[in-house]
């Protein structure tokens, strides 16, 4: 892509501040300074006009919306790690080239798995709400609150890439016997350095575990990964953690057993139908069963400017004229 005025490049949402300021720099930049999401007949308007769409993982950029593109957008640099939210087989027919922001959320989104590993079996939630209601509170007492210990309990991590591998070594800090699923094994010293167990069979590894930690992308073959089958193989006593995408997992199937007290609880950070939240898992989470974040595994400052130097990256590489670092290959669907 070669132009000899600034690109304009059209961002769907509010970015920090320092990101921003630099696009502005570098780039026509069209801001969204009011965070308001995008409706499809605005992404259709942005996609007609701009040289470079930066959307984010609220934005769907599906078959319709690409095939409204101008001859000028020749780049969609996606803000996030996947790029599930874009229709990349249909931007490929196009001549648009997608990029994403690999690699700068593991620690964040390791971070917050692990809290939220903490979270449900020690009941965190259930005891900081009760502090706010005044009065309820009586007093420590031997058999009140009780949770259940993580230390030496078996995790079983599925998707054991650069943020299962970042859990893994969070948890056995924690004292947990580390097992993960994955498409193959990972490295001799890395399973070594974390004393970490292969299982070829997800489900006879769903079986054994004391808590589950889903840590793998969102593709057609992870859809409903977890399925009910699945997740009726789990132990009674078993917790569930997901910060990956709510897709990977039959949300119905959760709630049922959960309410049906097959499963001891779980903690979402994500959602099948994103941004809606069943009203069943809010039930659940009253009751405590249930520890539920609005997608906030990814949210700290550093990480957010990390995503955005990447994106301004990925862009100005391809305005040079050569292959962007991050670009993301169609998939056959």
């Amino acid at each position: 892509m070669s132009v000899s005025k600034k690109p304009l490049v059209v961002i769907t949402r509010k970015l920090p501040d320092p990101i921003e300021t630099r696009m502005r720099e570098l780039f026509e930049a069209r801001l969204n300074v009011d965070d308001r999401r995008l409706t499809k007949v605005e992404l259709i308007e942005a996609v007609s006009q701009a040289n470079v769409l930066v959307p984010t993982v609220t934005d769907r950029i599906d078959e319709e919306v690409i095939k409204a593109a101008g001859p000028n957008l020749k780049l969609i640099a996606n803000f996030g790690n996947g790029t599930d939210n874009i229709d990349v087989v249909a931007a490929a027919a196009r001549g648009i080239t997608v990029t994403n922001t690999p690699n700068v959320l593991t620690e964040d989104t390791a971070d917050m798995t692990m809290a939220l590993m903490l979270a449900v079996p020690r009941r965190l939630v259930e005891g900081a709400s009760i502090l706010l209601d005044d009065g309820k509170w009586e007093g420590w007492g031997p058999t009140w609150m009780l949770g259940r210990r993580i230390w030496g309990k078996r995790l079983g991590i599925v998707g054991m890439g650069r943020i299962g591998t970042a859990v893994a070594r969070r948890a056995k800090a924690f004292g947990l016997s580390i097992h993960y699923h994955n498409r193959k094994p990972v490295s001799p010293k890395t399973e070594e350095e974390l004393e970490a167990t292969y299982w070829e069979s997800l489900d006879q590894m769903l079986a054994r575990m004391d808590i589950i930690s889903v840590n793998c992308p969102s593709t057609p073959a992870t859809f409903h990964l977890l399925s009910a089958r699945r997740i009726a193989l789990m132990q009674p006593t078993a917790f569930i953690v997901n910060t990956a995408r709510g897709q990977i997992i039959d949300e119905q199937a959760l709630i049922d057993q959960l309410d049906q007290g097959k499963l001891s609880g779980a903690a979402l950070d994500v959602f099948e139908h994103e941004p809606a939240v069943n009203s069943k898992l809010r039930k659940l989470a009253k009751a405590g069963k249930v520890v539920i974040l609005p997608h906030m595994g990814s949210a700290t400052l550093e990480g957010r400017i990390d995503m955005g130097e990447k994106v301004i990256i990925n862009i100005r590489t391809f305005i040079d004229g050569h292959r962007p670092p991050d670009r993301v290959l169609p998939r056959d669907r």
